[in-house]
């Protein structure tokens, strides 16, 4: 994995104006977004803000992750509450909003990576900015309070610290490790599994959270157990991927299994199948698998597997 492509400059938080930079427009884990890119307001182009975080230094510029003011409309406690300066969870934009120009649209995160996916070093750092920004926003979304004394806190530190008042507390964004493990048996026949949560078609790989006092590798041995009954071996890191769906990041790895007869946790996963490669793309072409976007983890994972892109 390259570097940050964008310098986070954390030395600058204290002191930058946000209205003296470019700005990343993002609402309800959306972006703003033209011709498959992200937009990029300049300086004197804002729309009015309720929250902003700086997300670091691109070359001469400053960069920002802006929440439009009227998120705060949804909600009137979340309106008041800007009264201490909290992050306001915001509604989901249509194309009436007054920031939002001819030719631009609201993307999900999801859509998003897709659109990024195949451009190179520009589309790369896109997905970036825009993981940071849907990351960090969502963050300030979900904890406006303090969790020790119950208060209202305020962003410091250029929006990457919230502040309590009350007691005098700092809190900082919490990022959760999961797992996600591509399964291969004696036949090199992958797992894909489908997930009860998830609609209809949709297929990857076992996934899940690391338990407080366990390594990445006892994760995934007890996720796979306990979702598939399998007992894996020969576990080899792939690479990791932040997922701020809503504050995740991907450790994934690949495993190899013995015995390929499994038994599901229903309540989990409530659908799995060994595929050969002409399997899969055979699913992939009739619609009865619909698998991971481009960009993400899960499908770097199955296209290595399968020895490029499956169409």
């Amino acid at each position: 994995m390259d570097p940050l492509r964008i310098d986070r400059s954390a030395q600058r938080r204290d002191t930058i104006d946000p209205g003296a930079c470019h700005a990343i427009v993002v609402r309800d884990g959306a972006l703003l977004v033209r011709d498959g890119h992200l937009v990029e307001r300049e300086p004197g182009d804002h729309p009015d803000a309720a929250l902003t975080v700086y997300l670091g230094r691109d070359g001469e510029r400053d960069l920002v992750a802006l929440v439009p003011a009227d998120a705060s409309e949804a909600n009137p406690a979340m309106s008041a509450s800007r009264e201490h300066a909290d992050a306001i969870a915001p509604k989901p934009a249509d194309a009436s909003a007054a920031w939002v120009a001819d030719g631009e649209a609201m993307v999900g995160l999801r859509d998003a990576i897709h659109l990024f996916a195949g451009a190179g070093e520009a589309g790369e750092r896109e997905h970036e900015l825009a993981a940071t920004a849907v990351a960090i926003t969502t963050w300030h979304a979900n904890h406006p309070r303090c969790a020790k004394c119950g208060e209202p806190t305020r962003p410091t530190a250029g929006g990457w610290v919230r502040r309590c008042d009350n007691d005098e507390r700092d809190h900082y964004p919490r990022t959760d490790a999961a797992v996600i493990v591509a399964i291969t048996d004696a036949e090199d026949r992958l797992l894909m599994a489908h997930a009860s949560y998830w609609s209809p078609g949709r297929f990857s790989h076992l996934a899940g959270y690391v338990e407080p006092g366990e390594s990445f590798e006892q994760a995934v041995h007890r996720e796979v157990f306990e979702e598939a009954s399998l007992t894996v071996r020969d576990l080899v890191y792939v690479g990791s991927q932040p997922w701020p769906f809503p504050a995740s990041i991907m450790v994934g790895f690949t495993a190899r299994v013995d015995d390929p007869n499994f038994s599901l946790d229903e309540d989990e996963i409530t659908e799995a199948h060994f595929v050969t490669r002409a399997q899969l793309a055979a699913h992939v072409a009739d619609g009865s698998m619909i698998v991971a976007p481009q960009g993400s983890i899960a499908r770097r994972m199955m296209d290595d597997w399968y020895g490029g892109p499956v169409s």
